[in-house]
């Protein structure tokens, strides 16, 4: 064990109630004293872009909807107040003992946290319908050919003079049918 004992475990919450399982466990480790048991409890989150009505907007997204990471060391106290914390159901693990995870894995996620840019929250397919809502072909209905996501364009097939034809729009251009 590194970390002098400390490991990261995985609690499963009601969906939903991530946020108030977080506050209330922060509220029981600081009324029990556990401050030297219980370090850290995390809720991995990621932002992402989603298009609304025409409109590019951040919004932050649960990446494990019900479950929160959990940095303790364990003993009959911790696994006591942890467990017995309102909006909990359990740990995750084998058997009747919590199974902590790699401290590798946790860095990775809290990396991503950190670091990661806010990916584009694309609301079609390949072969979808989409309209156009933007620029020269506005109202004009083709299918997604492609979704290049590095670049925020996806190529859509529209019949223009009886031909198909690709043409590259930016999402923002296109809304779902």
């Amino acid at each position: 064990m590194s970390n002098d004992g400390k490991q990261w475990y995985i609690v499963h919450t009601y969906s939903g109630y991530e946020e108030r399982v977080k506050r209330a466990l922060e509220q029981r480790v600081k009324f029990m004293d556990g401050e030297d048991k219980i370090f850290q409890i995390v809720i991995p989150t990621e932002d992402e872009i989603e298009i609304r009505s025409g409109q590019r907007r951040i919004v932050t997204k649960k990446v494990f909807p019900g479950y929160v990471l959990v940095q303790m060391r364990m003993n009959d106290d911790s696994w006591n107040v942890v467990r017995n914390t309102p909006g909990i159901t359990g740990f995750v693990g084998g058997g009747n003992k919590p199974t902590p995870i790699a401290e590798e894995e946790v860095n990775a996620i809290l990396k991503q946290m950190v670091e990661g840019s806010p990916q584009v929250k694309v609301g079609f397919r390949k072969g979808e319908s989409v309209r156009v809502v933007d620029g020269p072909f506005t109202d004009f209905v083709g299918l997604v050919d492609e979704i290049n996501m590095g670049k925020g364009k996806v190529k859509v097939l529209l019949t223009l003079f009886g031909r198909e034809t690709s043409v590259e729009l930016d999402f923002l251009q296109v809304e779902r049918m």
